[in-house]
């Protein structure tokens, strides 16, 4: 059971030169639901401006990331035992590519509006239709979906515990119940595990066959959490490097963003970050002395906020700086390379990550500018969700509605037609449906 195997037969043509990772970097690529990411949002709204990230911007720089911590490690442990396990560029830049397909429209928000709509059937979660994606909806195969190898599924499975295994019984998707005539999602209670979809268990079963039986049990566990849901324990070593990828572009790019829109102020940042980044200082005090005299600390706030380009030169060595930092961990309960090790980022440096993090979250994510159009999002997605559920045959577009029909009327079916949406087609789908200026046949989705 190799992990270069796919779920449905298929051989390359004998003149064709790629590799597995070079084939399936190529069908993520050219696939409907990576080009769909450019009309997802990825903290801002799409209308704000067309030079700020989407989820396409963000994926393409997370795959960037990722194939430069697979290089860094090999260049920093040559001798490791993980190091002639490492991915080769094109199936990292695969995974990095593929971490967002399952993103609904509207972010988190249209995540929590999807989860709360599938609270009766199996839940929904981002990373968990991102597999489903991959494993069923692409196109690239009769029934596999893109037909991915299974070391590349591997890396996808981000979570490897199932729904109805991570979610906390106790924790279910409800409305507030405060409001007498908003009906309004209570968005803590309706956020979703971390997790993988009980209908894809099958997919996973496949993707952690050639584990032993030990090892698949432990690599599935999760550890319960006071009041929240599980929290799935492992991940596999191409996981972890794109998971640090993801952590480095959120935590730098997206502060780049939030302070070139003028979302963060100078003290702010110097708040946040103070004691928080001493490695990162003394890395600019040895590399380029003579930039600053004595407040290395100040010259690099000052650069954070200068111009454009004096801004990207210091966003360029906070990403440098993280992925030099990145190291192996070992998980001496598993056998197998590819579960045994994994990557993290040294202990400074991910202090200083979880500081811009932070910073971005609290300052950026949940503001009330940005969460205005979140709740707006949530309140659409689940508008749409329900409008087509109350009458599919009537509101679904056809071949969707070939598909629910197929499906035995699975309400999945009109969550996968809804979570995949762009947040431009969400929204004029809901004033099609809703709006009550006079629409017409002609107005284009």
């Amino acid at each position: 059971m190799s992990w270069n195997a796919r779920r449905e037969g298929w051989k390359p043509q004998a003149e064709d030169a790629r590799e597995d990772g070079d084939i399936d970097y190529a069908r993520v690529i050219h696939s409907a639901s990576f080009r769909r990411l450019q009309g997802k949002t990825q903290i801002l709204n799409l209308g704000d401006s067309d030079f700020y990230r989407t989820r396409l911007t963000h994926s393409l720089e997370v795959a960037q990331i990722a194939g430069g911590l697979a290089k860094q490690l090999a260049k920093s442990f040559p001798k490791h035992p993980a190091t002639e396990h490492l991915p080769d560029r094109s199936m990292i830049q695969a995974i990095g590519c593929t971490h967002d397909l399952g993103h609904p429209p509207f972010g988190h928000g249209g995540e929590v509006a999807l989860n709360y709509c599938m609270r009766s059937h199996g839940g929904f979660e981002g990373n968990g239709q991102t597999l489903r994606i991959l494993s069923r909806l692409e196109s690239f195969s009769a029934s596999a979906g893109a037909n991915l190898s299974r070391r590349t599924l591997l890396g996808v499975l981000k979570y490897p515990v199932a729904f109805s295994q991570a979610r906390n019984p106790a924790i279910a998707p409800k409305l507030f119940s405060g409001p007498t005539t908003l009906d309004i999602i209570d968005d803590q209670a309706s956020k979703p595990p971390k997790c993988y979809l009980d209908c894809e268990r099958d997919v996973v079963d496949w993707i952690i066959n050639p584990l032993s039986e030990a090892e698949r049990e432990e690599f599935q566990a999760s550890d319960p959490k006071n009041g929240k849901h599980h929290v799935p324990r492992h991940k596999s070593l191409d996981c972890s490097i794109m998971d640090a990828a993801d952590d480095i572009a959120y935590g730098v790019h997206d502060l780049e963003d939030a302070i070139a829109l003028g979302l963060i102020d100078k003290e702010t940042l110097a708040a946040a970050l103070q004691d928080r980044c001493p490695s990162f200082l003394d890395a600019l005090k040895e590399k380029y002395p003579d930039e600053s005299a004595n407040d290395v600390f100040t010259h690099m706030v000052e650069g954070l906020f200068s111009n454009s380009g004096t801004r990207k030169r210091f966003i360029s060595r906070l990403v440098h700086h993280f992925i030099t930092a990145a190291e192996y961990e070992e998980k001496e309960v598993f056998s197998e390379p590819l579960i045994r090790y994994r990557v993290v980022l040294q202990q400074p440096q991910r202090d200083f990550l979880k500081a811009l993090k932070d910073l971005v979250a609290g300052e950026v994510i949940l503001s009330p500018s940005v969460q205005h159009l979140e709740f707006k999002g949530q309140t659409m997605v689940v508008s749409v969700f329900e409008a087509l559920q109350a009458d599919p045959k009537r509101l679904l577009p056809r071949d969707a509605y070939a598909k629910f029909t197929a499906a035995n009327d699975d309400p999945r079916i009109i969550c996968d037609h809804v979570a995949g949406m762009t947040d431009t087609y969400l929204l004029r789908t809901y004033e099609r449906l809703f709006s009550p200026r006079m629409g017409s046949v002609f107005d284009k989705l």
